[in-house]
């Protein structure tokens, strides 16, 4: 097991990157519009990773590193879909449908890393039996993970096709539908 951070190095690593956070928003207010948009949404991102990964650095466990992950995973959503505000028509909706599958994608991964981790903690302290049931467990949380990202895939793969004349747009949702499975 890791050492945690003292109590004074954990304050002064959060006191770091909160003062860190007020210089990048201040910087965001000289810039206007979407672009100040995307600023703010990196430096929060950027501020919410390192709050969480100093969470997971002073107290490792299986949650904090999936709170890190996910922080991760959303903080480069939120930036995906500012930057997407600049597009318009298909583009912009094909472009907000792949920053939610890409967040989805992370979602299920940490997902799958927590669950597992819980699920091997278990095994550790029970019969084998257990870990046969938590064996099976995994892989029904994998399976999940699997389903969700292909479900995304298909989502941004049917929503590129919508830019598409009548005949090339049934043969694009043909070979959507025989990738990534029906929805």
């Amino acid at each position: 097991m890791a050492e945690s951070l003292s109590t004074m190095e954990y304050k002064t690593a959060k006191q770091r990157i909160e003062a860190d956070y007020k210089v990048d928003k201040k910087t965001c207010t000289a810039l206007s519009g979407n672009t100040k948009d995307i600023c703010m949404a990196e430096a929060k991102g950027k501020e919410s990773i390192a709050l969480s990964e100093l969470d997971h650095t002073n107290a490792p466990t299986a949650k904090s590193l999936y709170k890190a992950q996910v922080a991760k995973g959303e903080a480069t959503y939120n930036i995906a879909q500012q930057k997407c505000d600049e597009m318009s028509g298909n583009a912009k909706d094909v472009c907000k449908k792949e920053a939610k599958a890409a967040l989805t994608t992370v979602k299920a991964d940490a997902n799958v890393a927590l669950k597992s981790s819980q699920n091997d903690a278990k095994a550790v302290q029970e019969t084998a039996e257990v870990k046969a049931k938590t064996s099976t467990e995994n892989k029904e949380v994998r399976a999940t993970a699997n389903a969700d990202k292909r479900a995304a895939e298909l989502k941004v793969a049917l929503e590129k096709c919508d830019a598409l004349a009548a005949s090339a747009k049934e043969a694009c949702v043909a070979v959507a539908k025989s990738t990534f499975g029906k929805l």
